[in-house]
């Protein structure tokens, strides 16, 4: 029988495209200066439809990232999950280790919303064209799993590839997946995380219609406020975030850099309502307490929270819950911050960049600001880092992210410690 051994996951490279800045520096400056990527809609006409803010990635060349034959063949959400990738994997120097075993490293990048700009696009084309011709590259184009396989076949990756499609708790969940592949032996490193890009009229007017979307007020850039009392929604958003998940005796042989180990891993589902969290935030805080009872810490050893924090009023006041019954008394001692007042709700995405942000966090011992925050809210009664960027301690870093259908997925970080 062969013997289950369960191996150390580290972090050893991060990899980032996102509305405030389209690699990891640029990203976690913008973060520590509040920096809003929320503004008046460019990628459709925003004279079209009542909902016009969103948070676009901006001057984003794909042929910097690849050549002019790939990204004409890419849809938007996997030339982010090139060029994060291509970051995350040049940070770490994976693929520069000359004995990598490359059957033994592969890919989880997950996307909510894929290329579904692809498929508007292509939909109003075949109308035009009286149904008579569509567009040779569409179908390879717009599929969930292109962004996966683009950059494993980009990198020569031949491990286990795969793309996780759980909503907003999508790019979580594949860097918990893709960490029990390398706990168990599966893969020796993973490329993991979230990619999406749904920034169009059509998916604007959806989330719009359900009341998920804020109004722009005299200032679009802080109209997304976590936690607040007056929050009215958020803002779809784009990007991508890339981890890499490594064996930790793999990563010393190779002389990585270590900048964080990924301790523990929870996941749930509701089973209440399609787009409503279940009252008290019930399974979001089981999903919390099995993340920790993974990783074996216990409360007390967690410092900060990179919250899901949609700035919609049912789920901050059902996370707020959850944290309290996951945490007990030492919810009040958590800093928790709700980034998506800055990078608005990048869907399949979100979670990964709050995973590259937590992992930053750890290794700067600062955590970012939730902006916009003015009006305390009695439901939402945590430490939500108002509107600056803080010194805190950061032993341990947990990412929360909720999804429709009730998908709950949290991941763990911790400071190495060898």
């Amino acid at each position: 029988m062969r013997q289950l051994i369960q191996h150390r996951v580290v972090v050893t490279g991060l990899g980032a495209v996102s509305p405030i800045g389209n690699d990891v520096a640029t990203f976690w400056q913008g973060l520590m200066a509040g920096r809003s990527g929320v503004a008046i809609a460019t990628r459709y006409d925003p004279a079209d439809i009542p909902y016009v803010i969103t948070a676009e990635v901006k001057d984003f060349d794909p042929i910097q990232h690849m050549d002019p034959k790939t990204a004409k063949r890419t849809a938007r959400f996997a030339q982010f999950a090139l060029a994060a990738a291509g970051e995350a994997l040049r940070d770490s120097g994976l693929t520069a280790y000359a004995d990598l075993d490359r059957t033994r490293v592969g890919v989880v990048i997950g996307t909510s919303l894929g290329g579904t700009a692809d498929v508007e696009a292509q939909t109003l084309s075949f109308e035009a064209r009286q149904r008579k011709r569509v567009d040779a590259l569409y179908l390879p184009t717009f599929i969930y799993n292109m962004g996966s396989c683009h950059v494993a076949i980009a990198h020569d990756l031949h491990g286990p590839n795969t793309t996780p499609v759980m909503a907003c708790a999508t790019g979580t969940y594949a860097i918990g997946e893709a960490f029990r592949m390398v706990q168990r032996g599966d893969a020796v490193a993973m490329v993991a995380g979230g990619s999406d890009a749904g920034v169009t009229a059509l998916n604007s007017m959806a989330f719009g219609v359900i009341g998920a979307i804020a109004p722009p007020g005299d200032d679009p850039s802080r109209a997304v406020r976590p936690f607040d009392a007056n929050r009215h929604g958020t803002a779809g958003g784009e990007g991508c975030g890339v981890l890499i998940l490594e064996q930790l005796a793999h990563a010393i042989a190779r002389g990585a850099t270590i900048y964080a180990e990924l301790v523990g891993f929870g996941a749930t589902e509701d089973a209440f309502h399609l787009t409503a969290p279940a009252p008290g935030g019930k399974y979001a805080a089981l999903a919390m307490t099995r993340a920790m009872a993974d990783a074996e810490l216990q409360p007390s050893d967690v410092d900060h929270i990179s919250a899901h924090a949609t700035a919609t009023s049912l789920n901050d006041s059902a996370e707020t819950a959850a944290i309290h019954t996951a945490f007990g008394d030492h919810a009040a001692n958590l800093t928790v911050s709700g980034i998506k007042s800055m990078l608005g709700h990048t869907a399949g995405a979100a979670g990964a960049l709050a995973a590259v942000g937590a992992v930053k966090s750890i290794m700067h011992q600062m955590v970012p600001p939730t902006m916009g925050y003015t009006t305390p809210d009695p439901a939402c009664d945590l430490d939500c880092v108002p509107n600056q960027a803080r010194a805190s301690r950061v032993r341990a870093a947990m990412v929360n992210a909720f999804g429709f259908g009730g998908q709950n997925a949290v991941v763990l970080f911790a400071q190495y410690q060898a």
